[in-house]
């Protein structure tokens, strides 16, 4: 199996353990649902990737940094959850689970399942998304929209789209439901690694907010701010956060 298809298995067997987390734990409070599935997710993605993929090292959220990543060729760097809040409220939809692989400085497979909307966008290839004439909609949170993305929606004269998890907001853009997801003000690897493979993808531009690459497998896994939109509206994003 390749290491796009484990990506891809991974992260959609994951969801569907978390959607039994849900049901088994339907009249459980919000605060139990979110304990209970980042730790099974943790473990399921742990145990299979020690079994698939045991040379390799890994980085996740919900584990502790084992240092030894940092002299290894291949990292994957998983979100067991990606969106605990929106996971904890039932029927809601826009949360997600991160599968990535880093090997020698480069993201090489990712993949985010959307377990509650019955799909998983992976990497090797994945359809562009499709023209968009009207003015560029901008994905945010829909609790706490950061001042930059806001500063864009303004700049370019664009509207707003709410939305939970990083990952469901880089799948919006992927699937051509929003065209600008950008983030500053705290995120971590995990957050943002497989989403942003998965546009690489898709064709879609991805940087830091001042344009500069973005790194993964770095000492410090804090990578607070991240750009994912459709190339067309790169130049002018830049120009409003760089």
């Amino acid at each position: 199996m390749s290491d796009h298809e484990l990506a891809a298995r991974l992260a959609t067997q994951a969801g569907q353990l978390l959607l039994a987390v849900r049901e088994e734990l339907a009249g459980a409070t919000e605060a139990e649902r979110k304990a209970v599935g980042d730790k099974r997710s943790h473990d399921f993605l742990m145990e299979a990737l020690e079994r698939e993929r045991p040379a390799d090292a890994v980085l996740s959220e919900e584990g502790a940094d084992n240092r030894v990543r940092l002299s290894s060729e291949r990292v994957w760097i998983v979100d067991p959850l990606d969106g605990t809040r929106e996971f904890s409220e039932l029927g809601r939809e826009d949360w997600a689970v991160h599968v990535a692989l880093w090997q020698s400085g480069e993201l090489v497979a990712g993949a985010v399942a959307l377990p509650a909307q019955g799909i998983t966008l992976a990497t090797p290839e994945i359809a562009s998304p499709s023209p968009h004439s009207g003015p560029p909609r901008v994905v945010v949170s829909r609790t706490r929209p950061p001042a930059i993305a806001l500063q864009v929606r303004d700049e370019l004269g664009g509207t707003l789209v709410e939305m939970g998890s990083a990952g469901a907001k880089v799948a919006a853009v992927i699937q051509g439901l929003a065209d600008v997801y950008v983030h500053a003000g705290g995120q971590y690897e995990w957050d943002s690694a497989a989403p942003v493979a998965v546009a690489r993808a898709a064709g879609l531009h991805t940087s830091r907010i001042d344009g500069s690459p973005l790194a993964y497998n770095q000492s410090d896994p804090l990578l607070p701010d991240v750009v994912v939109c459709r190339p067309e509206y790169a130049d002018a994003v830049l120009a409003v956060t760089g």
